[in-house]
């Protein structure tokens, strides 16, 4: 069984494997580039409270697999990570216009379980049997 993790109203387990390219998906991820985002992109998911489970910059676009608390939608990850991302190397890094990371509009999204369709009816099918709640009245 996968491993949830937990918070004050929620237990779960919600991995996402996000994709987004630089803009006119041009290959500039390389090198100290590619270190100097890879740190960033820690940084970030660290600030948030999401754990990065698998990271890859190839030159051209980002891989991340990362996990993140019920209340994160994938697009609000994503956009944080971008926006966060450009902003952070462009004030620390990038000295001419030049330089400035600036990524695409779109993006990928996919999610990942390990649950399968028979667990998640079999809990379902639990859940539907009916437990005695009456409560004893004072009558």
């Amino acid at each position: 069984m996968p491993k949830s993790k937990a918070t004050t109203n929620a237990h779960y387990n919600l991995n996402y494997h996000l994709v987004w390219i630089p803009k006119y998906r041009r290959c500039v991820l390389k090198d100290a580039i590619k270190e100097k985002i890879e740190q960033i992109i820690k940084e970030i998911a660290e600030g948030k409270g999401l754990e990065v489970l698998a990271m890859e910059i190839m030159p051209d676009h980002i891989h991340l697999f990362v996990s993140s608390p019920p209340q994160n939608s994938p697009s609000l990850i994503v956009n944080w990570f971008k926006g966060i991302s450009s902003n952070l190397y462009n004030q620390r890094f990038a000295t001419r216009k030049e330089e400035r990371i600036r990524w695409a509009h779109g993006f990928y999204s996919g999610s990942a379980g390990t649950v399968t369709e028979e667990t998640i009816k079999k809990y379902i099918e639990e859940q539907t049997r009916c437990r005695d709640t009456s409560v004893a009245s004072d009558e």
